[in-house]
């Protein structure tokens, strides 16, 4: 017995593959577009002169055209920037940035500042998030333009509706609801996303050959996470965002967190571990709250100047993470990582010890085959992770839906 597919969902798919295939392409001729999709010129054609006349194509201005190919120019088609407007929200340890996102993925405009953010309260955290995203829409200017969607990418765990900080490093508050606060404000739907996963989703966008199926992305910062992509999908939780790589324990009643247990990888491979076992002090010490980024490239370059207690600090970081890793693989085995943010410029100090550790592990029976690649600033790949997962969702659910999906979006600010 075979299952038809309704007329309705079939044209919402193939509507969904030409907008996927042009946010992909950024420009493509509809030939192209049909390269790509397997769909036939003529359903090209058609959806394409639809999505024009809706405004969320548009034909390239100028008289662009794609002249690689012998015969008639084909004109490229590319997305109307003003068919939609998302907001990002990158929240972090004492770090706020919203930005205005157009159709096309442009940042329209954009706002960063540094609030402490342990000493504010609940309240007082979203309110900053509101207040901010209020005066960006504000400088936006009178583009016309719909905001479809909100993504707020935060530090520590959310729920998996993607709608509440459940726990979090950067303030002693749980259970925050920014997902409902956002949405009474602005009108708009919110997804609230783990920061590392938006990291996972961004490097699939900008790098789709190496990052594709199965990779993952830590984040070496102040504390340490994980984005981890399976079989092509995010993995998270049943309850949460998952992907606590950073807390899974290294040596049990080890060294103190600052998420307030003791023996985390995080304890090891912090950057305020890796200062702490530099400078000598007790594994009891409360973790520093916040260090410089020119106190860890000073301590780093000691590192590799000469052999003493700040190359052991990168050495035990690196056998932390590789224990850690070498275990992950021995569930899921080896595929490629990432190594992103600010103790990715001093991976070279890292490496050694955590391939050592890997290769110790059930995990590390291929370890040789394990490829690492390494990004020092972490904020811009949470920034479009965040901005392709708005977009993305609009194109899938709202654009691709037609007009009576669109008719119910409302425009913000």
């Amino acid at each position: 017995m075979s299952v038809g597919i309704r007329h309705d969902d079939l044209r919402k798919r193939n509507r969904a593959m030409v907008i996927s295939a042009i946010r992909r392409a950024g420009q493509a001729s509809r030939t192209g577009i049909a390269a790509t999709t397997g769909l036939s010129h003529s359903t090209i054609s058609a959806i394409s002169a639809d999505l024009i006349a809706e405004g969320i194509l548009a034909e390239a201005k100028n008289g662009e055209t794609n002249a690689l190919k012998r015969g008639r120019p084909q004109v490229a088609i590319g997305l109307d920037p003003e068919a939609a407007t998302v907001v990002t929200i990158v929240l972090l340890f004492n770090f706020l940035m919203v930005s205005v996102v157009d159709f096309a993925g442009r940042t329209i405009v954009e706002q960063r500042k540094k609030l402490s953010t342990f000493d504010l309260s609940a309240d007082d955290l979203v309110g900053e998030c509101i207040a901010t995203v209020r005066s960006q829409l504000a400088r936006r200017g009178q583009f016309g333009r719909p905001v479809r969607r909100i993504v707020l990418a935060v530090q520590g765990t959310t729920d998996a509706d993607h709608h509440t900080l459940l726990w979090s490093p950067i303030t002693p508050s749980e259970g925050i609801d920014f997902g409902g606060r956002l949405e009474s404000a602005f009108g708009a739907p919110v997804t609230v996303e783990n920061d590392c996963n938006m990291i996972a989703m961004a490097l699939r966008w900008r790098d789709p050959e190496r990052y594709r199926n199965d990779f993952i992305a830590i984040l070496l910062s102040h504390g340490i996470g994980m984005g981890l992509v399976l079989k092509g999908d995010l993995f998270t939780g049943t309850q949460s965002s998952g992907g606590e790589f950073g807390h899974m324990v290294h040596r049990p009643d080890g060294a103190l967190c600052r998420c307030g247990r003791r023996g985390c990888v995080e304890a090891y491979a912090g950057n305020y571990a890796i200062w702490r076992k530099a400078r000598g002090a007790s594994e009891d010490e409360a973790p520093v709250s916040d260090i410089g980024a020119a106190d860890m490239a000073a301590l780093a370059a000691a590192a590799r100047d000469h052999d003493g207690p700040e190359r052991e600090a990168y050495r035990r970081a690196g056998e932390a993470l590789g224990y850690g890793l070498g275990s992950l693989f021995a569930l899921i085995d080896p595929a490629p990582v990432a190594m992103v943010g600010i103790g990715a410029g001093a991976f070279d100090l890292i490496e050694p010890a955590l391939r050592t550790a890997i290769a110790l592990t059930a995990g590390g029976q291929h370890s040789k085959a394990i490829s690492f690649a390494t990004d020092s600033d972490e904020i811009p790949l949470i920034a479009l992770g965040c901005a392709m997962r708005a977009l993305t969702f609009i194109d899938q659910e709202v654009l691709a839906a037609g007009s009576a999906a669109m008719a119910r979006g409302r425009d913000v600010g």
